[in-house]
Order: structure tokens, then C-alpha cells, then sequence
């Protein structure tokens, strides 16, 4: 089995956020926004944490258990 996030990146471009969730642009932004996906910005770069992205991830299983 792969990992959906890439091992060499410890924070990740919101594509790459999309992508690894199969989620759509305004949805992470809205994850984002309400503070269930933290996340960074590094001049205009915003970025998020592959460990935030995990958490997310986890909690999502324990709240669908």
C-alpha cells in the first residue's frame, strides 16, 4: 500500500492536501477556515503540516466509529 502523503514533505501545498483527502479546493479552505486542518503561510505560501493532515485523518475515523 502507498502513502497518499509524500514521505519527503513535512508540510504540504493545499493541491497536495487535496489530492491526499480527495477533497475539492473550497472544501480544504473551509477545513482551514474552521480551524480542523491547521495550517501556515510562508510569505503567500500557505501551507499545512503532513502531521496535521494525519490528525485530521484520525479523527475523522474515530468520529465515523
Amino acid at each position: 500500500m502507498t502513502t497518499a502523503t509524500p514521505a519527503s514533505h513535512e508540510a504540504l501545498k493545499v493541491p497536495e492536501v487535496m489530492a491526499a483527502l480527495r477533497l475539492s479546493r473550497s472544501k480544504v479552505y473551509d477545513l482551514i477556515r474552521s480551524k480542523q486542518l491547521p495550517s501556515f503561510t510562508a510569505g503567500r505560501a500557505r501551507r499545512i503540516p503532513v502531521d496535521a493532515v494525519r490528525e485530521y485523518m484520525r479523527n475523522q475515523l474515530e468520529e465515523a466509529a
